[in-house]
């Protein structure tokens, strides 16, 4: 599971990421508005957890904009301002909870778990095109064909599908999928960009994976 952080508190964000990755958590951080939502927008987190006075523009802003893109990130939004216009306001623009500064530790772990298993009982694929991906069963899926994939395959269509036609950079892909102390380079990512679309290619589909110069991948439904 991957938490992006967005605050611009850096002791504070500090804190957080300490305090998640001691519970198992991968967590990546932002602290102006302009970047988060830059990083938001790749659809690669599990859980975003969002303060609201930020630079740039406000969380109030970019959960907006978010939503507007139909990212459906799950949203922690993290508040000084806790009246109730603020929260109304708050839940109006695309968060899922509302938690007041100062917190307890306990409190936002509690928030934090309690969101991850409802997204996990709600979300059991992910679509684009007419392919799926099952994340029960780590196979994609077109009509009544199914093909297993490796676990590094797996990954690797999972951060494609869930950025839903944007695209992902190789060392993104590098990050998610090997992991931050991994030695792969990019032609990993390039050797397992070849098996996905051979696979898709096997089932009939119309997804394709295409290469953006210098940038990444994307998906594409022709």
């Amino acid at each position: 599971m991957t938490i992006l952080i967005i605050e611009d508190e850096e002791l504070l964000s500090e804190s957080l990421r300490e305090l998640l990755s001691q519970r198992g958590f991968a967590t990546e951080a932002a602290f102006d508005g302009p970047t988060g939502l830059e990083y938001a927008l790749t659809g690669l987190y599990d859980l975003i957890v969002l303060d609201v006075m930020l630079p740039g523009f406000d969380g109030f802003e970019l959960a907006r904009r978010l939503r507007s893109k139909r990212v459906g990130t799950p949203i922690l939004m993290l508040t000084a301002r806790s009246g109730l216009d603020d929260r109304v306001e708050g839940m109006d623009a695309g968060a899922d909870y509302y938690l007041a500064k100062p917190f307890e530790a306990r409190e936002l772990l509690a928030c934090v778990n309690a969101m991850l298993r409802r997204q996990g009982a709600q979300v059991d694929e992910l679509r684009f095109g007419d392919a799926a991906l099952d994340l029960a069963s780590a196979e994609l899926v077109r009509a009544d064909r199914r093909i297993r994939l490796s676990a590094r395959e797996f990954e690797l269509a999972r951060c494609l599908f869930a950025a839903g036609g944007r695209i992902v950079s190789k060392e993104t892909l590098l990050v998610k999928v090997w992991g931050w102390e991994s030695e792969a380079v990019e032609n990993n990512v390039e050797v397992y960009v070849g098996f996905l679309r051979r696979k898709l290619a096997a089932l009939g589909s119309a997804v394709k994976i295409k290469a953006q110069r210098s940038l990444g991948y994307r998906l594409e439904a022709e």
